[in-house]
């Protein structure tokens, strides 16, 4: 998502549902936050997500992370939707593994956000966990997965995206290839010593790993 067009036609789309909803989920799969601490967001693109995160808890500090300037100069587009909560976040330009050893971290939360299906080797997300948490750390991680069948993932493309820019539906349609199944992240995990996260599908096109780090 390296292209201006790329990144404002994202931060000018339509995500409530889902953005909300993945704000919601947080909630109800760690219903004893207590709302405090320092968050990493990864990926996150033009910061809607990590923008409602930190409407929700208001105590939080955020550091968004997105390797992408186009799409960090982007959040210009909806900062104005947030009024204080844009105070508590820094926004970053930075790759993984280099961000792993950001003088922030340990982070008490890491979200992230369909970015596993951007990265070339899955295990540069799954080997950067341990370095930028520590015992306690809650981890968020929703993404895509992967179709069985070309004709699934068009299905998938004409139910969600038909509405939208014809670059985001490219996008969409391309990367669901790029995305992992349930059983594909969950030999990941298991192989990186992650064992205590769960991966599990959430949606038709969604798996969701969550859990806390020992």
């Amino acid at each position: 998502m390296l292209t201006v067009e790329q990144s404002e036609a994202y931060a000018r789309a339509d995500f409530e549902a889902p953005h909300q909803r993945l704000i919601d989920l947080f909630g109800e799969t760690f219903p004893d936050f207590d709302g405090q601490g320092t968050v990493v967001d990864l990926g996150c693109g033009p910061g809607d997500i990590a923008l409602r995160f930190a409407r929700r808890y208001p105590d939080v500090r955020i550091d968004a992370v997105d390797g992408s300037q186009p799409m960090i100069d982007a959040s210009a587009l909806i900062l104005a939707k947030y009024g204080g909560a844009a105070d508590r976040i820094r926004f970053l330009c930075d790759l993984l593994p280099s961000f792993a050893a950001s003088p922030r971290a340990p982070y008490d939360v890491i979200i992230s956000n369909s970015l596993l299906h951007h990265l070339h080797d899955s295990f540069t997300l799954w080997n950067s966990l341990p370095k930028l948490s520590r015992p306690g750390t809650r981890v968020f991680i929703k993404d895509l997965m992967r179709p069985t069948t070309p004709v699934e993932a068009q299905r998938l493309k004409e139910r969600y995206v038909a509405g939208e820019p014809e670059v985001l539906q490219h996008d969409f349609y391309h990367s669901l290839f790029a995305a992992f199944t349930v059983e594909e992240v969950r030999a990941d995990l298991d192989a990186a010593g992650l064992q205590t996260l769960t991966v599990e599908a959430i949606s038709d096109r969604h798996l969701l790993v969550y859990g806390v780090m020992v």
